[in-house]
């Protein structure tokens, strides 16, 4: 498991109660019966403050798994950090 993975799944065991850690990788909509409006809410929420990113308004229909949220991340062009001094 990478870093953005193993971040990622942090978010969901946060957003969606009862999530277990082997369910998260085949975790989507259709498949995890507590993932509601209000887990959709805070999973992305979660995301983007743990990624420091904001997530397109136009990109919310799809993300829809645990797989098509992971691929939307690791597509992001790299974030370039700031340097002090």
């Amino acid at each position: 498991m990478n870093d953005v993975q193993a971040r990622l799944s942090r978010c969901f065991l946060a957003a969606i109660p009862g999530l277990n850690r082997d369910e998260i990788a085949n975790a989507s909509v259709q498949t995890v019966e507590k993932w509601d409006s209000v887990a959709s809410v805070t999973l992305i929420a979660l995301i983007e403050e743990e990624f420091g990113i904001q997530i397109d308004l136009e990109a919310l229909d799809r993300l829809d798994s645990y797989r098509t949220i992971l691929d939307y991340l690791n597509a992001l062009p790299p974030r370039r950090e700031d340097s002090a001094g």
